[in-house]
């Protein structure tokens, strides 16, 4: 009898050590899938944001400022606004964000040092003057 319980619990290290690296890794993917949502869920309330004041105000630096300054109290640097004005009176702003989002594992995993992921985000909004 002592001898089959000597056999399972080496039966259950091999498992263990074979189902180990499988789970950390489908764990941090769920961890970077996450961040990666909120940067782009971040990425859209700064175009909202913006645009809203380009086609209420029509100002166009305050916008910028405005999506800036949301993104530099989220902690994302090196982020690009474009906002276009088509210029007509009743036309339509568009600001365009986009972010070189850093994979932050990826220096733990071979072949993956320096990897980003460009997070790009849209919004349109009608000028109402």
């Amino acid at each position: 009898m002592r001898r089959c319980e000597k056999s399972i619990r080496g039966q259950s290290l091999v498992e263990f050590a074979l189902v180990l690296p499988v789970f950390l890794l489908l764990l941090i993917g769920v961890t970077e899938f996450g961040r990666a949502w909120m940067t782009r869920n971040i990425l859209t309330g700064a175009s909202r944001e913006a645009v809203r004041i380009a086609a209420v105000q029509g100002n166009t630096a305050s916008a910028l400022s405005r999506a800036n300054t949301i993104l530099s109290s989220a902690g994302i640097s090196g982020a690009s606004v474009n906002i276009v004005d088509d210029g007509a009176p009743y036309g339509t702003c568009s600001v365009t964000v986009s972010y070189a989002f850093p994979v932050s594992i990826a220096g733990f995993l071979p072949g993956l040092g320096g990897t980003n992921f460009t997070l790009s985000t849209s919004t349109s909004m009608r000028k109402e003057f």
